[in-house]
């Protein structure tokens, strides 16, 4: 295949046994913690294409295009299962789609404008202020009882999607700390966030992928900002792993491994600001 011509046999096993490794922690963490692939396989990724010299103009477009591109299976998967668990809010997720898809559509157009460098940022800022909400919740902390009026429903729609679609997250990694903030159970924040994670990954990858055809330098086996061995690799590690994870949690102090995973965040966002900065 032509898009694998100019990297030697090791180069691509490299390659490939990276991108395996990347989806068996994503899943583990993502069964450990309850947070979506996307918040771990994006700095990983990001990470990874740095050490394989991927250049920095299409470094951070392609992680977050492969990881919305990894999120379509496993979030359709997770939907259903929540749905037949009665924990997705179709009444809720009615109220939240118009928004959250016009948001995933702005954040599909700036995303063919910004650098590599803006969406760097973007990451960074964001995961950051995750951390520090993983790390320093307060149990029962309320922003309102129910979610806001039209237009404060609206405004949270449309930032889970567009700041989602731009940093290649399926969407749970926000709206389920949004939605639990107003008052929604968290089994039921949980079951919408994922369905919100199908509804964003799926025209937030097909953006990226269009948006990246014939672009120069990007990774071998990558359409447009897709990396298909990334995506055939992650995907069924992801899916295997995450049920280990999920045992694992059991035998773990879970508020204690919400922190380290919050200073793992926290020092990647770091790292990505040194790594502008520098």
């Amino acid at each position: 295949m032509e898009f694998l011509d100019g990297h030697s046999s090791a180069w691509l096993f490299g390659l490939a046994a990276a991108l395996l490794a990347t989806g068996v922690v994503a899943g583990i963490l993502a069964g450990l913690l309850g947070v979506g692939g996307g918040i771990v396989i994006v700095p990983v990724l990001y990470h990874l294409f740095t050490l394989l010299g991927i250049d920095e103009s299409v470094r951070m477009h392609v992680a977050v295009g492969t990881s919305l591109a990894t999120i379509i299976p496993t979030s359709i998967m997770s939907a259903r299962a929540h749905r037949r668990r009665g924990s997705l809010d179709r009444a809720l997720l009615g109220k939240l789609i118009p928004s959250v898809v016009a948001g995933v559509l702005v954040g599909t157009l700036l995303s063919g404008y910004f650098s590599g460098r803006v969406l760097t940022g973007i990451f960074a800022g964001v995961a950051f202020l995750v951390a520090l909400n993983m790390a320093f919740k307060r149990d029962g902390f309320a922003l309102g009882d129910g979610l806001p009026g039209t237009v404060g429903t609206s405004f949270m729609g449309v930032s889970i999607g567009g700041i989602s679609t731009l940093m290649g997250i399926g969407g749970g990694t926000l709206s389920v700390p949004l939605l639990n903030a107003f008052r929604t159970p968290m089994h039921t924040a949980v079951g919408t966030g994922a369905a919100l994670g199908m509804i964003i990954s799926i025209p937030g990858a097909l953006g990226f992928l269009l948006s990246g055809l014939d672009v120069p330098l990007r990774p071998p086996a990558t359409v447009g900002y897709v990396n298909l061995l990334g995506m055939a690799l992650i995907v069924p590690a992801t899916m295997v792993t995450t049920s280990w994870g999920a045992a694992l949690a059991h035998a773990i102090d879970a508020r204690r491994l919400r922190q380290v995973f919050a200073a793992f965040l926290a020092f990647t966002s770091l790292r990505m600001f040194y790594g502008l900065l520098a």
